[in-house]
């Protein structure tokens, strides 16, 4: 049995975003309808006592701080932090890395390219190697999730590349475009030892082929990219200029979008999460609330906790 709990349930920015005013980050700051959300970061365990965190999110020590489960038990140092898996090397994905620095040891898991980009910036060095193994992930193969100490966190995984582009900060039109490689963005299928149901992270992706559809079954749930809502949402919004699909999301609606794209999958469940502050999902009585609720997904929250069984 793997629990799940919902660490941060929010895109890059978190909600309120600081610099916005738009209607969910005034209606998240007023306290009335909205409440505020952390930066997207879930944490998983298979024995209640190990977590795996996956995605250390800029808000990770008020995430730990508001979560019981990853709460030191004994000291005069601890945690129960064991592993940190990256999906890809989003600043809103790895800047928390740098608030866990405090010697404490911990696998940090990811793919070549996305440890390459790590090791070739020299501030993550502060996760010192005596402490911190930096472990590759290997595409496309089921694989266990070991502690620092090398024992087994009863956590399974297996990592698999989807549809995403290169981080922001790594962006060079010049150099690279602005596509990304294989490695650069990956869905997670994660278990317990032992048990066939499994929960499919995928908080970024910017396509939907069928062959990521055709690896989950009834018995699976999934949490998946909800930045936005409609393809043009940062535009008419008056908040930025960009496309859902050139920030390398998939919007939730529209005859491409992940609604439509999922229907017909049968799963356990199907949980959107990485939402944007500009996404009119976040206000309750919204009809786009209305709308993802009647297609039959649920709409990630800080705290959120449930069991992959």
């Amino acid at each position: 049995m793997l629990r799940v709990i919902v660490l941060g349930a929010a895109a890059g920015g978190g909600l309120p975003q600081w610099n916005c005013a738009c209607t969910t980050c005034r209606a998240a700051r007023e306290g009335n309808l909205v409440v505020p959300q952390t930066q997207s970061s879930i944490a998983v365990s298979a024995d209640g006592v190990r977590w795996v965190v996956v995605n250390a999110s800029p808000d990770i020590r008020q995430q730990f701080a508001a979560t019981q489960a990853l709460q030191p038990v004994k000291g005069p140092r601890s945690s129960p932090l064991s592993s940190v898996l990256l999906t890809n090397a989003d600043v809103d994905h790895i800047a928390g890395l740098l608030s866990l620095r405090e010697s404490q040891a911990f696998t940090l898991y990811a793919t070549g390219r996305v440890l390459r980009v790590l090791e070739g910036n020299a501030v993550f060095n502060v996760l010192a190697r005596n402490h911190v193994e930096r472990r590759a992930l290997r595409l496309d193969e089921v694989q266990p999730v070991v502690d620092a100490r090398g024992g087994d966190t009863s956590v399974r995984i297996e990592p698999f590349a989807i549809p995403g582009k290169i981080a922001l900060w790594l962006e060079n039109p010049e150099a690279f475009g602005l596509g990304g490689v294989p490695e650069d963005t990956i869905g997670l299928a994660i278990g317990a030892a032992g048990s066939s149901n499994r929960l499919f992270y995928l908080p970024s992706c910017s396509g939907l082929p069928d062959t990521i559809k055709a690896r989950l079954s009834t018995r699976d749930s999934l949490l998946f990219d909800g930045t936005t809502f409609t393809e043009d949402e940062m535009i008419s919004s008056g908040t930025g200029h960009k496309t859902a699909s050139r920030m390398g999301h998939l919007p939730m609606s529209g005859a491409k979008g992940a609604v439509a794209q999922w229907e017909g999958v049968s799963l356990r469940r199907k949980v959107f999460i990485h939402i944007n502050n500009t996404n009119p999902v976040l206000l309750p009585d919204s009809p786009e609330r209305a709308f993802i609720q009647k297609s039959g997904w649920e709409i990630a929250h800080d705290g959120m906790e449930f069991l992959i069984e």
